[in-house]
């Protein structure tokens, strides 16, 4: 059955404000949860996070104050949906645990984006940055045993695999070299736009969250390794958003925002397992569909523009959560030694690539090599989840 949120009415703005009573979600188990529950939570958390800036950084752009007003409503509304959303991540998990599930996001929602992904060009920039969030999945797990001596398996459960991607030490960039060529936004497909602005979206919540938690710890090899990822976490939301066609207007930008919201919310309640987060789900669709439609007034009012004109006919095929091994491995396989030249990539280093190297590195190993030296001298051996068997690259399997 097709849905279309531009012919849908939701709840009314008026009656979409809660008491704290109602904010007051019962967190999912840690322990009993489905992995991709938490997943999607996640997931959310980043997208209602990006609504909020971008929102704010319109009001700070306009100086009608009408709009500012009308604004401001729905921010609060959206800034009451983050709350609940994030509040749902249980408070007993441990900021690594976290991480290993925002990892697991970036993996197995990218590979799902990359896989469904119909511009070739946009496909390919999902699928190199796959294998990096891929490789900081498998440090941080390694990590996680050293520190909390436990398995990350116990938080992917078995679907999606441990083991190293692209290695980080590699990730490390000219800053000239992550920027992409846009889409257009005249030829692109609806469906493009949705997928650009989501993993920018994910993409941009891990950045701010290894920021803020990465000096949290005490252990200095904990410290390090959330500095240099953390690193790479900005290149990557240089990378994505610089797919975004800086063209579109700020009530295009607006109207994608809601509709966004709308496609995920949709998604992910038709896929939910846990009926108390399905409930959350369907409940904040309603809201965002009434977002929906205020954004599209004020685009008609101050655009000139139907909605139509930008957005869907329809939601395209939900966004689903669910293991893509074969895919990654395949990518394992043809696409590791990439690195970025300019808005393309290339299989060789070059003059800028190996500059900037030995510049960030300083002939010393990176705190991500370091931390499997001393994961090593720890147990032995590295921690992997290779649940389809031996890694695709030979140089990769573990000695």
């Amino acid at each position: 059955m097709t849905f279309n949120p531009l012919e849908q009415r939701g709840i009314p703005l008026d009656r979409q404000l809660r008491n704290w009573r109602e904010l007051n979600v019962e967190p999912i188990d840690p322990d009993r949860c489905d992995p991709y529950t938490r997943c999607r939570v996640i997931t959310m958390n980043g997208i209602e996070v990006e609504a909020i800036l971008f929102s704010h950084q319109l009001a700070r752009n306009t100086a009608d104050p009408e709009v500012k007003r009308q604004l401001a409503r729905t921010r609060y509304i959206e800034a009451q949906q983050q709350k609940v959303v994030n509040w749902l991540l249980p408070g007993v998990s441990s900021v690594l645990e976290t991480t290993i599930a925002y990892e697991q996001v970036a993996v197995d929602l990218t590979a799902w984006v990359a896989r469904m992904e119909p511009d070739p060009y946009l496909k390919q920039a999902y699928q190199f940055g796959v294998l990096e969030d891929f490789d900081h999945l498998y440090r941080y797990a390694n990590l996680y045993e050293m520190i909390e001596h436990r398995k990350a398996e116990s938080i992917v459960d078995n679907l999606t695999e441990v083991m190293p991607g692209r290695p980080t030490k590699f990730h490390h960039r000219d800053p000239y070299d992550n920027v992409r060529d846009p889409y257009d936004k005249a030829a692109t497909s609806p469906l493009s736009k949705l997928h650009a602005l989501t993993i920018m979206s994910a993409e941009q919540q891990t950045m701010n969250f290894y920021m803020n938690t990465g000096p949290t710890y005490m252990e200095p090899i904990a410290r390090r390794l959330y500095q240099e990822i953390g690193l790479i976490e900005e290149e990557h939301v240089t990378h994505y958003e610089s797919l975004v066609d800086p063209g579109e207007t700020w009530w295009e930008q607006l109207v994608n925002h809601e509709y966004n919201e709308c496609y995920l919310y949709y998604s992910f309640m038709e896929q939910e397992s846990d009926p108390k987060v399905k409930a959350v789900w369907e409940l904040h669709l309603n809201m965002e569909l009434e977002h929906l439609h205020t954004a599209c007034d004020l685009m008609r009012r101050y655009d000139g523009r139907e909605p139509q004109e930008v957005l869907a006919p329809e939601l395209p095929n939900v966004l689903t959560f669910e293991p893509n091994k074969q895919y990654l491995r395949e990518l394992l396989d043809t696409q590791m030694d990439l690195t970025t030249l300019g808005a393309g990539y290339v299989r060789e280093a070059h003059e800028r690539f190996e500059k900037m190297q030995e510049r960030i590195h300083g002939g010393e190993e990176p705190p991500s090599e370091r931390v499997m030296a001393e994961h090593d001298q720890m147990f032995g051996r590295e921690y992997r989840v290779q649940s389809e068997g031996e890694h695709p690259d030979p140089r990769m399997r573990e000695k």
